[in-house]
């Protein structure tokens, strides 16, 4: 996605997961726009403290010329939060770059559903 593009995006769905290893956890935020199919990810942290202290560039209007940003502890209230073992990791990651296809995000929604829950902070 160019940043033309970018500047388009108005995300509708907020996706914070953690990636369960044996070593230590690791978190990536992820935004989706469904309407206008774009997507953006942020990735990196190894403790979920640090995720909410990042502030997240946000656009609230399509042509604003100004972005906004809001920290993550902020978003994350209407984020979904899943905790994923690295098999099911990897399967979201390959769901985020592939094209779009909600089919595939309801069924993958579906099945994690027991992991499905609200991040309260």
């Amino acid at each position: 996605m160019n940043k033309r593009q970018q500047q388009k995006i108005i995300p509708s769905l907020w996706i914070i997961a953690e990636r369960q290893s044996e070593y230590k956890p690791y978190y990536v935020l992820y935004a989706i726009d469904w309407k206008r199919t774009g997507r953006l990810s942020w990735e990196g942290w190894d403790r979920l403290h640090d995720l909410m202290q990042f502030h997240v560039p946000v656009r609230h209007k399509i042509g604003s010329t100004r972005s906004t940003s809001q920290p993550c502890a902020k978003i994350a209230k209407k984020a979904i939060f899943l905790s994923l073992n690295e098999g099911q990791f990897e399967t979201l990651e390959q769901l985020f770059y592939q094209p779009f296809s909600k089919k595939r995000w309801k069924e993958f929604m579906k099945q994690h559903c027991k992991l499905h829950k609200k991040v309260s902070t």
